[in-house]
């Protein structure tokens, strides 16, 4: 078994004091550091009220992310809203091919995004979904050093996505 020391000792030791009393208080140093210097940069959009109300449901879990022409039109309620349309983003404004739209909690309204934005928010899901099991307790097989390789894996991919690198099938 190799030992493999991290290279920020101090998020280390912040995410073990985190793990043995796991909070999604955002203030608590471990998600501070992470929300500074990943999660913020990450969902950070130009249409920035909406980028905001983006942030709040993933941290409410309660962001969904569907593809787009997958609903039959007789299901479309009368009241849902569609921001951005097919070929233009909600979240950046500009004029893309957007696969992908967003629905925020109990809203009806439906926002279309690009594969970019899409990729940004679904990194950050992943790593709020994976702190959450972590919190739950539901993260058995791993020991504190793999859940923090894991956590490093995760903010490896919020800093590619936020550089504009996303998989096209994501």
């Amino acid at each position: 078994l190799m030992l493999i020391i991290p290279a920020d000792l101090s998020l280390y030791n912040e995410f073990r004091l985190w793990k043995d009393e796991p909070t999604m208080d955002r203030t608590c140093p471990f998600l501070d550091k992470i929300y500074q210097e990943d999660i913020f940069p990450c969902l950070t959009f130009s249409k920035s009220e909406l980028a905001s109300a983006v942030l709040e449901a993933v941290e409410n879990n309660t962001l969904s992310i569907e593809p787009v022409g997958l609903q039959p039109i007789r299901f479309v309620k009368a009241s849902a809203v569609e921001c951005g349309g097919p070929k233009k983003c909600a979240l950046t404004g500009q004029s893309k091919s957007c696969k992908h739209r967003i629905k925020l909690g109990d809203s009806s309204n439906y926002y279309y995004i690009s594969p970019f934005c899409r990729y940004r928010i679904t990194s950050v899901c992943n790593f709020f979904t994976y702190i959450r099991y972590i919190q739950q307790g539901l993260v058995k097989q791993q020991d504190v050093d793999q859940m923090f390789w894991e956590v490093m894996q995760l903010r490896k991919e919020m800093s590619l996505a936020k550089l504009g690198y996303f998989k096209e099938e994501l």
